[in-house]
């Protein structure tokens, strides 16, 4: 696959994410979308309540043409929708897992 559809495909399902947001009106829901450098976050900033919210629920890179999962914090998993996609398990890296560990899993280690 080329690197340039894994871009798109990537900025859609971040860019939707935003859109659909929080259930929270306070917490504001940000793609972050480094097309030059190919890092890639969903970030999550406001309050609930009387507390700071800040955080990244996804964090997505493209490195040596593959889609690098840095962290995945979503209740849907991103993996499985790039899948769904068509993008192959062998150009997904779990970054998540140790590099160990990432020999256990249907994905590329590195």
């Amino acid at each position: 696959m080329a690197v340039e559809q894994y871009r798109i495909w990537i900025q859609q399902l971040l860019s939707e994410r935003a859109e659909r947001g929080l259930s929270q009106p306070e917490v504001e829901t940000q793609a972050v979308l480094d097309t030059q450098r190919d890092h890639y976050l969903l970030l999550h900033t406001g309050w609930r309540g009387s507390r700071r919210t800040h955080g990244c629920s996804l964090h997505l890179d493209i490195k040596d043409g593959k889609i690098w999962i840095q962290h995945d914090g979503t209740e849907i998993g991103i993996a499985t929708q790039l899948l769904e996609l068509g993008v192959p398990p062998s150009d997904i890296v779990l970054a998540f897992h140790s590099p160990s560990m990432r020999q256990f899993t249907e994905f590329a280690t590195h």
